[in-house]
This record gives structure tokens, sequence and C-alpha cells, in this order.
């Protein structure tokens, strides 16, 4: 059944992963091909106008919505994982976490110097994870075109981190 609005698709569960929390469950829109077809079409009509090299995805989601646009984009595809999950020689950043910190890494031939890249992901909250990305961007030498996210929870002010971006976000939660 096509829903009216991609909103429509995400599930909110209360409380979870502890109390207060509202939890904005994606996997209902990408098991659903008309919530999936509708999240990425969004994600490329974001990226109009958009000159890129490269498409890099953060896992997990943003690999989802990462392929779908580079392959239709006809772009290569690079992967940004959490420490230790890439084979190869990794250039890898540390940033702050809700509680305490996380690291992430990418290939560090991945990012060619002067590569336009678009940055994909499923959400945008505090930002550290999508500026983590940034930062990894820039230190191979490549530079941030645009940064696309299916979801934004405003009240945790992502945005504001990544001012000196262009983002683009499908869904926009006012709160947290």
């Amino acid at each position: 059944m096509k829903r009216e609005k991609l909103e429509d698709y995400v599930l909110t569960i209360p409380d979870f992963p502890e109390p207060g929390i509202m939890f904005r469950d994606i996997t209902s829109l990408i098991q659903d091909p008309d919530g999936l077809r509708d999240s990425v079409d969004g994600l490329l009509h974001s990226l109009e106008g958009c000159d890129c090299d490269v498409v890099i995805g953060l896992e997990s989601r943003g690999f989802i919505f990462g392929t779908a646009i580079a392959y239709a984009l006809h772009k290569g595809f690079v992967p940004v994982r959490k420490k230790g999950k890439l084979p190869r020689e990794t250039v890898s950043v540390e940033y702050d976490l809700e509680y305490g910190q996380a690291e992430m890494e990418i290939h560090k031939d991945a990012i060619k110097p002067g590569d336009r890249v678009v940055i994909v992901d499923d959400l945008i909250a505090t930002g550290g994870t999508l500026e983590a990305a940034c930062k990894l961007v820039e230190r191979l030498g490549g530079e941030v075109a645009q940064i696309s996210v299916v979801m934004e929870l405003a009240g945790l002010h992502g945005r504001e981190k990544l001012s000196k971006y262009r983002l683009k976000s499908l869904i926009r939660y006012e709160g947290k």
C-alpha cells in the first residue's frame, strides 16, 4: 500500500532503547518496496545539481542507501566502517558518542585528492558520525560536495555541527 508521505513508513517506538527516547525505526521504511523506492528517489532528488566523483555510506544503514545512490549515479561506492573492519591500510578518526567515544575508518586509497564526495546515511542526530566522515574525506584530500540523509532529528542540533556543509534531509523530526 503506497503511503502519502515518506515519514508514514517510519515506525516510532517509544522508550527504546531507554525510557524517554522516541526511536525512529527505518527498517519499516526499507522493507516496504514503495518506501525503499521513495527514499532512494528522494535522496537522488536531493542531489540534483550536485557534481560528485564518489559516494560514501556510513556503517551500516548508510550502506543500504549509499550503494543505491552510487548505482543510480554510476559512481563508485566507498564504505566508512567502524575501526577494525576494513582489510587494507586505513585512515581513522575518533568521534564522540552520546555515552563515550568511537572510531571509524576508510581505506587510505578510497578518496583521491580533489574528489568531490557525497556522504549518505540514514540519520543525522547529534552530527558526530557525519562530522567524522567529513574529516576522513578531507584528510584524504577530498571535498564534501553534499551530505544527504533520510531522517533528521532536529532537536539534537546535528545540522549546526555541520553548518559548513551542504546538508539535505528527506524527513525532519523536530524532537529528539
